[in-house]
């Protein structure tokens, strides 16, 4: 159970470091990709199935039409890839980063962490995940406010990220 769930983090992990270092728009639509799977596999191993199944549906339906709209706006003739001299670099710095505070912040806080939330003792009578979404939305306001923001902010990341070289799409028509 431990080693699934190791290694759903460590997709998650190197995912997000791929995404960070920011290689051409191919390879980073790829990698956020990858991220989402690894985090919908964090959230159904710790009972939200539910909220996994809708945060894979929206991302797949939503930010992926957005990363194809922005690709086609900033076509590079030739891409850095992964494995190339600069990307590589700061993929290297990132998970340098990664591994020096996972040191610095080793502590005994790790063996709390691993409860799932179906395991929860005031939440015995119903599944975890079927509780978020009820907080959701009986408390939607902030939820919703947050999530705008959230998708605004991914927009524009989505955006930076297919720039490369050239305006992008953030250039005016």
């Amino acid at each position: 159970m431990i080693f699934v769930m190791s290694l759903c983090l460590l997709g998650l992990v190197v995912g997000l470091i791929a995404v960070a270092s920011n290689p051409s728009p191919y390879f980073g639509a790829l990698s956020l990709v990858v991220v989402a799977g690894f985090g919908c596999g964090v959230l159904i191993w710790h009972g939200g199935s539910f909220l996994s199944l809708v945060l894979f549906l929206i991302y797949l339906g939503g930010m992926l039409v957005v990363f194809a709209y922005s690709a086609a706006l900033a076509a590079e003739p030739y891409p850095e890839t992964l494995g190339s001299g600069p990307v590589l670099v700061s993929m290297l710095m990132y998970f340098g980063v990664v591994v020096s505070t996972f040191v610095l912040f080793l502590g005994g806080a790790l063996e709390y962490s691993w409860v799932v939330v179906d395991e929860v003792d005031w939440n015995t009578m119903f599944r975890g995940d079927m509780a978020g979404v009820a907080l959701m939305y009986s408390y939607g306001g902030g939820v919703l406010m947050v999530g705008a923001w959230v998708l605004l902010l991914t927009l524009f990341v989505v955006l930076e990220l297919t720039r490369g070289m050239s305006r992008g799409g953030l250039r005016a028509v």
